[in-house]
């Protein structure tokens, strides 16, 4: 388990948001493991701040659904579980791209293909460096991006409360695929979809590509 001392200190002239943004990112990329024990006191000794932000910072982690809080037990880090994963986040994941993603066909733009199709590049870039963390980063990019384009203010809003959620699970499976350049080539094929105008397949096509990515990231032994 990784010590709290391995933590960056944060500037002073950070507070709450800064606190939570260390703390997400070791928490999704697994540097603070799931059942980790989480002490106001221990985390602004060693983060260089006082107590308040990170007593902010972890109601705000816990609202995200990244660490959870007990009577007299403390805060711990929560991981995501494949039974999470398989009944919730990918059913509410079908759900909200879908409804988001034939809303967007409507609307998307050549620029707006262009903005897509540049965050395929750096998902291209980044499985040749063979960055596992940046690829999954530039997913949730991409799928935000068409929930943006959706013009669904309260999709936004409930995708980003699963986000957090989302995004661990998807640093913890990056590592899953042979060659990494598949998951770029996924996405071109749903810019493909969301470009044809034809509801229907860019309907299957968003179910396809989260149900792929679920059952592709389960071990065999798992399934």
């Amino acid at each position: 388990m990784t010590a709290l001392s391995s933590l960056p200190s944060v500037p002073a002239a950070s507070r709450r948001e800064r606190v939570a943004e260390i703390l997400r990112e070791a928490i999704t990329t697994g540097g603070l493991e799931p059942g980790q024990k989480l002490t106001e006191l221990e985390l602004a000794a060693q983060l260089g701040t006082s107590r308040a932000p990170v007593r902010e910072a972890l109601r705000q982690l816990e609202q995200e659904g990244l660490v959870v809080s007990y009577p007299y037990r403390g805060t711990e880090v929560l991981g995501v579980s494949q039974e999470e994963i398989e009944n919730v986040l990918v059913p509410i994941r079908i759900a909200l791209e879908r409804f988001a993603f034939d809303k967007a066909m409507s609307v998307v733009t050549d620029e707006d293909i262009a903005g897509l199709n540049a965050i395929i590049d750096s998902m291209d870039a980044a499985a040749s460096a063979g960055d596992p963390a940046r690829l999954a980063d530039d997913d949730i990019r991409f799928h935000e991006a068409i929930v943006v384009l959706s013009g669904q203010q309260h999709c936004l809003q409930i995708w980003r409360t699963i986000q957090p959620r989302v995004r661990a699970y998807f640093r913890r499976d990056a590592n899953y695929y042979s060659d990494s350049h598949a998951v770029a080539d996924q996405h071109r094929d749903l810019i493909r979809a969301l470009q044809s105008g034809d509801s229907a397949r860019g309907l299957q096509a968003i179910t396809e590509h989260i149900r792929t990515h679920f059952s592709s990231a389960v071990p065999e032994g798992d399934r």
